[in-house]
Parts: C-alpha cells; structure tokens; sequence
C-alpha cells in the first residue's frame, strides 16, 4: 500500500510521472512566499524541504515551492539545453534561448512585490544569513539551478540574474545549493518554526556564532553543565553566553568579527 501523495501548500498534488509544473502548476496562494525553482531535476523538489518543520510548513501553505522543468524548453528531437563554448574549451555551457525561455515562465504570474533572481553558481556572491533574511522579506526568489560549465552571459544580462554561491567549493549541480538556501529563507518566515526567540538567539543572527547549548543530564560521562546556566541567574547568564559567543567567534571566525563591532 502506497503513501498519499504530499501536498504543495493547502492542494494536494495528483499522482502523476509529469512534475505538476508541467501541466498546470500548483495553485496559487494569495500573500504566501514563493520560491520557484528552475532546474534539469524537478523530480528532486521538495527533497528535505518536504520533512520536519519547513515540509509541515509547506503543506499549512505557509510557503509555497514550485518547479520548472528546464528541459521542457530544450531544442531540437533530444531537447538540448547546452552546447559547446564559444571560443572552445572543455564541457557544455547551457544555452541563453533556453535559459530565457525557463526565467520566462517562472515569471508568468509572479506576486508583486520584490522577487530576487538568482543563478546558483560558484562565482556567485557567497549566501549568508543577511541574504536569507531578506530573501524572507521578499514576496519570494526564483533559483535557477545551474549545471555544466556555466550559463551564457547573455541570458543572466538580459534578466539581471544575480549569481549566489553556498561556498567556496563546486558541486555538480545547482539542486542541492538551492535546498540549503530555501530552508534558510523559509525558517525566517514567522509561523514556520513557532519560536521567533530561537531565531533571534542563532548562529549569525547578531554577527557572532552561537554559544554552547547544554541540556540533561546534569552530568553526562563525568562532564557537568557549567553552573551558570543552572544559577537562575538571567543576567550572568546572559553574560556568560555572549562571552562565550565572542570566544567561539574569535577562534573559529574572526572575519565576522571584522564586519561588524560586536561591543556596540
């Protein structure tokens, strides 16, 4: 016996070979943030996006995914996306008819409001919580998942792509990138985790890493939780977690102490 499909927002999805993208999209949501992917794998969307907070999220129709096959658009028999650089060199580049035609119907019915569109790339400007946060406050983002060798310029100048990058590393695909950035985003969104304090409290939400958490037992393995935070005492313990945060920050990332004075 098989599992009922899952839903996409308060519809459920049909069961189908063909991504609902491909037939009529998932209905709209009036007010709700949209992330719309645009990528050769549509079958990996939602992924773990479908799990835990941002999948139960996802199914109250708190946010919204959608995904755009990129090969419906390809040319020729076969459904090319890529073809070889111009001025040679090695791999495939995917080309700028296709990539437009894909940005143009993502656009299609488009919430107003601000709406980044991003190409996931390794040349990209690196993804941080800044980025998360106001991609949060946006009406949603487009993320076109890139492969390949890269994408004609062309098309990211004509629809004023901007790139974004999870690191300084590559990865064969834009998919996985594109995850890692929408859980990102989709948890600043009130409502998704139903604690806004945790958010506040987080790893990059003041500049600085996170403090230890600890919890029980009270002794674990001849280790203790430091007597501060079992004081009752708010205020050292406040004290204590933010000079521990400037400690962790210190050692592991002192570039984020140089962005921003953290005794201000």
């Amino acid at each position: 016996m098989t599992d009922a499909p899952r839903s996409h927002g308060r519809k459920a999805i049909r069961a189908t070979g063909v991504p609902r993208a491909l037939i009529d999209g998932p209905p709209e949501l009036a007010g709700v943030w949209q992330a719309r992917v645009i990528t050769l794998f549509p079958e990996a969307f939602p992924g773990t996006l479908g799990l835990s907070l941002t999948g139960r999220a996802l199914d109250q129709g708190l946010w919204q995914l959608r995904a755009f096959d990129l090969r419906r658009h390809g040319i020729g028999k076969h459904r090319n996306v890529d073809d070889t650089p111009a001025g040679g060199g090695p791999g495939m580049v995917l080309r700028a008819d296709v990539v437009g035609a894909a940005l143009t119907e993502a656009a299609r019915g488009r919430p107003p409001g601000p709406w980044p569109v991003v190409a996931l790339s390794p040349r990209g400007r690196r993804f941080d919580q800044a980025m998360a946060r106001g991609w949060a406050q946006s009406a949603g983002v487009t993320l076109f998942c890139g492969r390949f060798e890269g994408i004609d310029q062309r098309a990211l100048d004509h629809f004023g792509v901007e790139e974004v990058s999870l690191g300084d590393f590559v990865m064969t695909g834009g998919e996985i990138a594109a995850q890692a950035m929408i859980d990102a985003t989709v948890r600043l969104i009130p409502g998704v985790l139903g604690n806004a304090a945790s958010v506040a409290e987080e790893s990059f939400s003041n500049g600085l890493l996170e403090h230890p958490q600890y919890t029980r037992p009270a002794v674990w393995e001849s280790r203790a939780i430091p007597d501060v935070l079992l004081s009752g005492d708010h205020g050292r313990i406040a004290d204590w977690r933010r000079e521990q945060a400037l400690w962790i920050t210190r050692s592991r990332r002192p570039d984020l102490l140089d962005k921003e004075d953290p005794g201000s």
